[in-house]
């Protein structure tokens, strides 16, 4: 056993994970000084990098060029061709570019700091500022420190349905390292993962059924999941909704699942139906950690927990489940552990499904303004009064805007449209400005882009965009 501690000098922060919120929180407490020690107990850089946002990505955009080459608007004019799907090449170059956005992003960063030091091992708290780490070993390394940020990240939830558990079935992590393509996928979830991995199966080949217990994205605006659900079926993806599962049985390579819905079965089998956080093994109940009904670490507006040593950020905690909100609390913990007094605005934070039409949204949706008492005035602009829609032959797709009505504040945005990951940040910047629609529509947009379309949509306020010129001001 040994100790690691700073008695003196430089304040210790101890960082559990390397993923990004703890990323983000060891570079500015290094830059602000400080000595940082992150502690490991599996592969660094977290999800994002290995399992999650990166290889999803490429996954998406390998499946949107194989959907591009087998059919789009320009057929009459462009020969269409089936495509041959080499899904181990495919998984070679996914799994090279992670390797080196890890390396790069990640791992050098950590070795080429000299105020950063990784610890190997699995930690739990034994005192409020105090951790046990224990490596693979079995040896257990005392770690001291003057504050500490927790930034374990979440796994996958696996419900509990009779006959799931010992069956081969999929996570997100294992459909993103599939080497192949399963004739029939059954996916299990509505959500996010759900919906971007049922899609890009799809179009690399397989015949996908969506189970959903309630709707498609049921939290979000109606008009969302409408949308989406119309695109599936148009592409051969089946969505059953308002759909239970009640048993699953594996035999033979094939999965059976009896439903509400009736018998189906497939050779593969997707779980996409949440996550749950990281935690139980760092002994918070011991110290005095409060976590939330969901599980989750509860973190007050400086992402501090209820012990003041002891600080947390990511998917771990009561917030948004995104890596950019992980690494901008991540950040702000580690300039509030350091004396600064800073908060995370979550009030024009944009989240996007990279679905194709993608979903993107920001603010508030009319329900949500209506739980907080908030009278609103909305409007939906469909794309086929977008230019930039118009000559690109889609047309799938809407832009909202819910304003506050009489003062016409916008509250919120929400899109499905094949660039709507694009057009958000410009929503959002309205939102953080506390623009009106008036303001949003007088703004100069480029003509013929899809961003275009918000401001098109702000002037429905005013105006039937339908009777103006192409880039009428």
């Amino acid at each position: 056993m040994s100790d690691c501690c700073a008695a003196t000098g430089p304040l210790h922060i101890a960082i559990i994970g390397t993923g990004g919120g703890a990323m983000a929180a060891a570079i500015t407490a290094a830059e602000r000084g400080a000595k940082v020690t992150m502690i490991e107990r599996g592969i660094i850089g977290g999800t994002c990098v290995n399992i999650g946002c990166v290889p999803s990505k490429i996954l998406i955009r390998a499946a949107h060029v194989a959907q591009m080459r087998r059919r789009s608007a320009f057929d009459d004019g462009i020969d269409a061709a089936t495509p041959r799907i080499d899904r181990r090449a495919l998984l070679a170059q996914q799994q090279a570019r992670v390797d080196a956005l890890r390396a790069g992003k990640y791992e050098a960063i950590i070795a080429n700091n000299p105020d950063i030091s990784l610890l190997r091992g699995a930690a739990r708290f034994i005192a409020a500022q105090s951790l046990a780490v224990v490596d693979g070993n079995g040896g257990e390394q005392i770690v001291d420190f003057d504050r500490a940020l927790i930034a374990t990240g979440a796994r996958p939830t696996i419900p509990a349905i009779p006959g799931l558990a010992g069956t081969p079935y999929w996570t997100s992590s294992e459909a993103l390292s599939s080497d192949t393509i399963p004739p029939r996928l059954l996916v299990i979830g509505a959500s996010v993962v759900a919906v971007e991995l049922a899609q890009a199966y799809s179009r690399l080949g397989s015949a996908v059924t969506l189970i959903a217990r309630s709707e498609l994205f049921s939290r979000e605006d109606r008009a969302i999941g409408e949308t989406l659900e119309e695109v599936f079926a148009d592409e051969g993806i089946r969505v059953l909704r308002q759909t239970q599962t009640r048993t699953v049985a594996y035999a033979n390579g094939e999965f059976v699942l009896d439903t509400s819905a009736g018998t189906l079965s497939g050779e593969a089998l997707l779980i996409a139906t949440g996550r749950t956080p990281n935690i139980e093994a760092l002994n918070l109940d011991g110290i005095g950690v409060r976590t939330g009904k969901s599980g989750a670490i509860a973190v007050d507006m400086h992402l501090q927990t209820s012990v003041p040593t002891i600080y947390a950020a990511g998917d771990c905690t009561d917030q948004p489940r995104f890596v950019y909100v992980a690494a901008a609390a991540g950040s702000r913990a580690a300039k509030n552990m350091l004396g600064d007094i800073t908060t995370l605005d979550l009030r024009s934070m944009p989240a996007v499904v990279f679905s194709d039409p993608q979903i993107a949204t920001v603010g508030l949706s009319e329900a949500q303004a209506r739980h907080k008492g908030i009278d609103t005035d909305s409007r939906l602009l469909t794309l086929d009064n977008v230019p930039r829609a118009l000559v690109n032959f889609d047309t799938r797709g809407f832009i909202k805007i819910v304003a506050a009505a009489g003062s016409g504040e916008i509250l919120g945005v929400q899109s499905v449209a094949a660039e709507a990951g694009e057009l958000i940040q410009s929503a959002a910047l309205a939102i953080h400005q506390r623009m009106r629609v008036d303001g949003l529509a007088a703004q100069l947009f480029p003509y013929l882009t899809m961003v275009e379309g918000l401001k098109l949509c702000a002037q429905t306020f005013r105006k039937d965009v339908s009777q103006l010129s192409c880039c009428a001001g």
